[in-house]
């Protein structure tokens, strides 16, 4: 039995989850669980959808899969500890660590991206480089070769991380036979769904558009506070380093 267990939290965003949960609860022996810090309903970014998580965190010790989705809660995730921890808890004896979006960023915040490529939505790139993460922005899927962690890029990308953890779980001709199944076959009326497409135009619309959320006072404070701990956090690693690299005094106190 695969244990998949996609983490919810306020303001995520919908699609982030259910196009990965849809590729991957086609899979045989599967059971997926949604984890929050208690069972109960949370509400996606656009207020008015409501998902219930299934499970709490102390439920879910050991899942073979983990899977974070992105959203304009992305930065309070971020600095949620039992969150974090629950993460560097049940990381190591996962066979697959994911993201989908800006859930990356919630990775990096738990320290296991760090010194790695991974990659996110377009928006939220910059920021992974505070955690000492390398962006990607070109590549749909990005695969560490480290310790199963795998981040995608923004929303839709969920699909396409779905079904390649798939492939990886359950054998490609059982991928295939899950991407037939959800008749997924991309034939997009326009093409602009990555920034190097896209018109100065539409990328202004977009970021505006996006804007809405991020923009919210809880949304910002988050992000804030979140880029203070990063700075503050350095500044402390170094004062700490330039400390030990002092030298020690060998003189011996006069009598």
């Amino acid at each position: 039995m695969t244990q998949i267990a996609i983490v919810l939290y306020p303001d995520f965003t919908a699609l982030d989850f259910i196009g990965p949960y849809e590729v991957l609860r086609f899979m045989p022996d599967t059971e997926v669980r949604f984890v929050w810090h208690q069972p109960g309903p949370v509400t996606a970014d656009s207020g008015v959808l409501v998902i219930g998580a299934t499970h709490s965190f102390d439920e879910t010790p050991s899942p073979d899969v983990v899977l974070v989705p992105g959203g304009p809660g992305t930065t309070m995730a971020a600095r949620d500890e039992e969150l974090l921890e629950w993460l560097r808890r049940v990381h190591p004896a996962a066979a697959w660590t994911t993201s989908v979006c800006s859930g990356s960023l919630v990775l990096a915040a738990a320290g296991l991206l760090e010194g790695r490529r991974a990659t996110s939505h377009w928006s939220t790139l910059p920021a992974l480089k505070a955690f000492g993460v390398t962006p990607v922005g070109d590549e749909r899927i990005v695969h560490t070769g480290h310790e199963g962690l795998v981040t995608a890029a923004g929303v839709s990308a969920g699909i396409d991380l779905g079904l390649w953890l798939a492939g990886q779980i359950a054998g490609e001709e059982r991928a295939k036979a899950i991407q037939l199944s959800i008749e997924y076959d991309p034939q997009p009326p326009f093409d602009s769904g990555h920034m190097s497409k896209a018109s100065a135009a539409t990328k202004a619309t977009a970021t505006a558009a996006l804007a809405r959320d991020v923009f919210r006072p809880t949304i910002m404070a988050a992000g804030a506070l979140l880029v203070w701990d990063r700075a503050l956090e350095a500044v402390r690693s170094r004062t700490v380093g330039r400390r030990s690299l002092r030298p020690r005094s060998t003189s011996r106190p006069r009598p």
